[in-house]
């Protein structure tokens, strides 16, 4: 099939957060429709210090038994003190009290892989020269069950 003139493919590098959003829903509703399963929230948190500024914070979310981290950031000023740990084990305990059965998330080499396996993720894939020179790794926790 060839598309019509109305729908050509036009460079658009700067999508709005609520045209991402709009492609988040859509995605979700597919993979809803194909899975039978409609449960996914949102999973988060947030660290500041005491004047209220960001100083880290985690984003990610649950579904159908399983929970992404996808993303997760310190401060610069604030990094050797514990707030990722902090950060990471509460995410792990809310998706684990949500019922979930793993939590994935993805870690360049020169991120954090280490703190992930020592909260016991296990490296599930290494994809070298992702970028050149770097390594991007995929880590899982699974829980045992109940």
């Amino acid at each position: 099939m060839i598309p019509s003139p109305a729908a050509r493919v036009q460079p658009r590098h700067d999508l709005t957060p609520t045209e991402i959003d709009a492609i988040e829903d859509r995605l979700y509703e597919h993979n809803s429709a194909a899975t039978g399963r409609d449960d996914g929230e949102g999973l988060g948190f947030v660290i500041r210090d005491d004047d209220g500024r960001t100083v880290g914070l985690t984003n990610g979310y649950t579904w159908a038994g399983v929970s992404e981290i996808r993303q997760m950031w310190v401060d610069p000023a604030f990094r050797g003190r514990g707030y990722g740990r902090a950060l990471l084990d509460a995410m792990v305990a809310e998706a684990k009290r949500r019922g979930v059965s793993r939590v994935w998330v993805a870690s360049y080499d020169f991120q954090a892989p280490g703190m992930y396996e020592r909260a016991g993720f296990k490296r599930m894939a290494e994809f070298a020269d992702w970028p050149v020179g770097r390594v991007n790794v995929i880590l899982c926790k699974v829980f045992d069950p109940a």
